[in-house]
């Protein structure tokens, strides 16, 4: 087992080194402000974007671009670093109750907005309000705030105030959970409870265009679709930056990555699985500055059981059985990625993949199952819509033509927001998407994408058992006992038939020799602070 194997099982019970029944105050690491050092003169660290962030609002961020740009600008209380470990972040001290459902939080003294504003323990108070009023209208905030008292009511207009949210004096604040929970500060340092300001957000409906964030860059420039620019923030009270600024070439601009990394014109870029084999010869100049890591991702394609003739579970076995997902992952992908057996990914705590059957086709039981089902024949199935974002649907749509002579009619939108926002409003059969962890624990797959309540379920799965073996899971300190509840979970899912599990990406980039200090971690790349161009 490497290094970030035997992280990630020991975060299972991250309390941030809080002893829950010591009550002990954790320090964070002692730092000084940018303003008060030698920060910069690093380069410009240029990179490409292939559109812009859907948002960079940390209470609507629901992607993996917008997430990344929202954490260079914002920060919470807490943060992961690039261990994968939650660590203090605004927060200096986290005290823990005896019974694990008290956080209290002192705040640095140092804590700024980017206009040098003081950061309050008011502001953290405010900020968590709006992430989780109704009227913002956020899909991601009762996700990852859900463990605070006062957050499902608020959500659902039962109350007009979180009650689990209590200021004690400027720099502390109070956080009651609804129960105790391991996941709870992990799931405190995605961006629906990084902290605003009030005065630049309120009633300023253009205020993204020029935040007054609190995180170690600023916004300096957004020409949208062409080219975002950040700097450091002269009052950031971390580390200082080293890089003097960011450029991301968004759409045409950053058109064909890999030429202009070739071309010197870009210091990092992604490798589709076409490029591979050059890159991957040791003759080829570029093989040197190749890096690869394996990520808690899950590419699928979901089954809307609402829908027929999906409501039919033998239907939705059927085409289960119609991707060889171990020829997907060896011949359409070049060997890049890793055929996925079941939900979880190889390198998540407790997931023990290797498990799970090898996942080949079966087109002779498709059929045969179609013909057991309450249809009988796919003559007798409606229209079929598909909702595609990548390349998943499309195959399978294919091989449903080919096979079984299903026609499935695919739809998608241009923008990715756009693409979340039509699967919220419209009605579709099937749908394929791509999941990236916010934190490393099962439960961010299982229940979140899967559960009764999971706020990205767009299957409208429903199943008793699988939910109380997530909550119980949730509960339990035993890192192997919790292992084993996930586990008997996604075989519950996998038995539904509700999800087809096609890959778990692979990272590979390039990445030029004289970067330094640049990181991709198993959720992708999670800071740039440290990172100086040593030409």
């Amino acid at each position: 087992m490497d290094k970030r194997l035997s992280i990630l099982g020991l975060l299972l019970l991250v309390l941030v080194g809080c002893d829950l029944g010591s009550n002990q105050a954790t320090p964070a690491p002692a730092s000084t402000p940018v303003a008060q050092s030698q920060a910069g003169g690093g380069g410009n660290f240029i990179l490409t974007l292939g559109d812009d962030p859907a948002t960079i609002d940390p209470a609507l961020v629901g992607d993996t671009t917008s997430g990344f740009i929202a954490r260079l600008m914002f920060s919470g209380l807490v943060t992961l670093n690039n261990e994968l470990e939650a660590v203090p972040d605004l927060a200096e001290t986290i005290d823990v109750s005896a019974d694990g459902t008290v956080y209290t939080f002192k705040l640095r003294s140092n804590a700024r907005f980017a206009d040098g504003t003081p950061i309050t323990a008011e502001d953290v108070r405010w900020s968590l309000e709006r992430a989780t009023d109704p009227s913002l209208g956020s899909i991601v905030s009762p996700t990852y705030l859900d463990d605070v008292a006062g957050v499902l009511e608020k959500v659902t207009g039962q109350a007009n105030s979180l009650s689990g949210v209590k200021v004690v004096d400027d720099q502390t604040i109070a956080i009651t959970l609804r129960q105790p929970s391991s996941l709870f500060l992990l799931k405190l340092t995605h961006p629906p409870a990084f902290v605003l300001d009030r005065r630049t957000v309120e009633d300023n409906s253009d205020w993204l265009e020029k935040p007054n964030g609190s995180g170690p860059f600023m916004l300096d420039l957004w020409n949208h679709r062409r080219r975002m620019e950040l700097v450091p923030n002269p009052y950031y009270y971390g580390t200082a930056p080293k890089l003097d600024r960011i450029t991301y070439l968004i759409g045409a601009e950053g058109s064909n990555p890999l030429g202009l990394y070739e071309q010197g014109e870009i210091d990092v870029t992604g490798i589709g699985s076409y490029d591979l084999d050059r890159i991957n010869d040791e003759a080829d100049p570029l093989h040197a500055e190749l890096r690869i890591t394996p990520q808690l991702q899950l590419s699928y394609i979901g089954l809307n059981v609402n829908q027929p003739p999906f409501d039919d579970p033998k239907v939705r076995e059927a085409f289960y059985l119609l991707i060889d997902r171990v020829k997907l992952a060896d011949v359409s992908y070049n060997g890049s990625v890793v055929a996925a057996r079941g939900i979880l990914p190889p390198g998540m705590p407790g997931a023990e993949p290797e498990r799970l059957p090898e996942p080949n086709a079966d087109i002779a039981r498709a059929k045969q199952l179609i013909s057991e089902s309450s249809y009988g024949s796919v003559e007798k199935f409606p229209p079929i819509i598909g909702y595609s974002s990548g390349s998943g649907v499309g195959l399978l749509a294919q091989i449903a033509k080919d096979e079984l002579g299903v026609t499935i009619e695919i739809r998608g939108q241009d923008q990715f927001g756009d693409y979340l926002a039509a699967l919220e409003r419209d009605n579709y059969h099937l749908y394929d998407l791509s999941w990236i962890a916010d934190y490393p624990d099962p439960q961010n797959f299982l229940e979140v994408l899967f559960g009764s309540k999971g706020q990205y379920n767009r299957t409208n799965y429903s199943n008793a058992k699988f939910d109380q073996l997530i909550e119980q899971a949730k509960a339990e300190a035993d890192a192997e006992k919790r292992g084993a509840l996930y586990r008997q979970a996604e075989e519950q899912l996998l038995s539904d038939f509700v999800v087809i599990p096609l890959v778990h990406t692979v990272d590979y980039s390039l990445v030029k020799s004289y970067v330094d200090g640049y990181m991709i971690t198993a959720l992708g790349e999670l800071d740039l602070t440290g990172v100086s161009l040593k030409r």
